[in-house]
């Protein structure tokens, strides 16, 4: 019988404290009737196993414990030791084990993914601070991905994170959730709840990476409550250019921006140094699924008896669900009057609360420090990265991203209001004008010079 591993039909992967909230809300939706990929997870007593078996259990204490300049090369042992010592031979038998069966079973690649118990806890949902891989098909590299989910939880981003959160690495460890790799048609989220009482399923073809790391403007479907489809706003193609701008890492990749502008034409300048050549773009879900959709979400908050976020892939053989994590919802705010009448542009809405101020436009991680307290960013790309300034704006615009990306996720916890996928927003929005933020309607107004 199996020590470290769990089949997720299993009862006893719904166990958060053993395997995560991560996965042990994957386990309850698919326990709960709602179609997921399946797979497999090993528990974070598997990881504890591993720091014993290598004798980094005294390091890692020291690690969290001493001063920062005495702690890094404690650090640096533990993630090298989790990243590239060989897996005790315990683990990787059922780890081995546990692959090729569900390899034989699904026929297919794999997606691995961390599955801290901290993960997707309340206030802290360490969205985009861990590490998934996605497309593994052999062993070498399965091991190689699940060693790195090991060490993504001493890795510089999650301990900024955990430090904000006054959580130690120790105080946490981490289990992996290993699934078939839903080859995606299309992919995306959606919150069960929004500030109207309806839903929001935010979609864009293919795999949803681009879209959980605020690379691409989803589509968006707005639904009633009483689950009527009230609005789709769509996503557009574009190439972006290489301008430099605060990006989570890699090449500039293929964008969608988005085409549903209220407060404006369309016939302004687009000389700037992002041209861009917008084409129309079939919607990635249609009305039935939209439908079904929104039937599993109400499903799954009731299952976890709460609001809330998921994430969802589907091809050719159907929707699946990939996470559900809880969502906090707050009311919409009334503009105060000196916003009346004031430039505005639409986006998607982050989900809560309200800000004003002075507008920091950065396009480049080099002008990070620009930031001052209480300003409201406005930038292209909203990615996981930026978590780390979170606590020094009141707001963020973005031209990329939508409802559910990671840094949404952010900043729903800390209640820092966001609008992405914002068209121009850098180039309308002058910096340092007075800005405002309406994270539940979506919308950003500003004062023009001279105002």
């Amino acid at each position: 019988m199996a020590k470290f591993v769990v089949n997720l039909a299993d009862p006893a992967a719904a166990d958060a404290e053993r395997f995560g909230p991560k996965t042990a809300n994957q386990a309850v939706l698919a326990h709960g009737g709602l179609p997921t990929p399946g797979g497999f997870c090993l528990g974070a007593d598997a990881y504890n196993h591993q720091l014993e078996s290598l004798g980094l259990t005294e390091t890692a204490e020291k690690a969290v414990t001493l001063p920062f300049m005495e702690s890094r090369g404690h650090v640096a042992d533990v993630r090298i030791g989790l990243f590239s010592a060989p897996i005790a031979p315990e683990i990787e038998e059922e780890l081995i084990a546990a692959y090729r069966a569900l390899v034989a079973e699904c026929g297919g690649r794999l997606a691995v993914r961390s599955s801290s118990l901290m993960e997707d806890t309340e206030g802290s949902s360490f969205a985009g601070q861990f590490q998934t891989f996605l497309g593994i098909d052999n062993e070498a590299d399965f091991l190689t991905a699940l060693r790195a989910c090991w060490g993504a939880l001493w890795s510089p981003r999650a301990m900024r994170y955990m430090d904000d959160k006054d959580i130690k690495a120790i105080d946490t460890a981490m289990a992996v959730l290993v699934q078939p790799l839903v080859e995606a048609d299309a992919s995306g989220g959606g919150l069960s709840e929004t500030a109207d009482g309806g839903m929001s399923i935010s979609a864009t073809w293919g795999l949803g990476e681009a879209l959980a790391q605020g690379e691409v403007v989803p589509d968006r479907y707005d639904i009633s409550p009483e689950g009527e489809l009230l609005e789709v706003v769509n996503g557009q193609e574009f190439e972006h250019s290489a301008h430099c701008h605060i990006h989570h890492g890699g090449a500039p990749t293929q964008k969608r921006e988005h085409s549903h502008d209220h407060d404006h034409d369309h016939d302004h300048d687009h000389d700037h140094d992002h041209d861009h050549a917008a084409e129309p773009k079939a919607q990635c879900l249609t009305p039935e699924q939209v439908r079904e959709l929104s039937g599993y979400m109400k499903t799954a908050a009731k299952l976890m008896d709460q609001p809330v976020e998921v994430e969802w892939a589907a091809n050719s053989d159907g929707i699946k669900m990939l996470q559900a994590r809880p969502l906090h919802v707050r009311e919409a705010h009334v503009p105060d009057e000196i916003w009346h009448g004031k430039p505005s542009l639409r986006g998607h809405p982050g989900g809560i609360g309200w800000a004003s101020g002075r507008a920091c436009v950065v396009s480049c991680e080099c002008e990070i420090a620009r930031i001052n307290p209480g300003d409201v960013l406005v930038t292209k790309v909203a990615g996981p990265a930026l978590a780390s300034i979170l606590p020094r704006v009141s707001g963020i615009i973005a031209e990329l991203g939508g409802s559910t990306s990671h840094l949404a996720s952010l900043g729903r916890e800390r209640g820092i209001p966001m609008v992405l996928g914002v068209p121009d927003a850098t180039q309308r929005i002058a910096d340092g004008a007075m800005v405002a933020v309406d994270g539940v309607a979506g919308e950003v107004r500003w004062m023009p010079s001279g105002v």
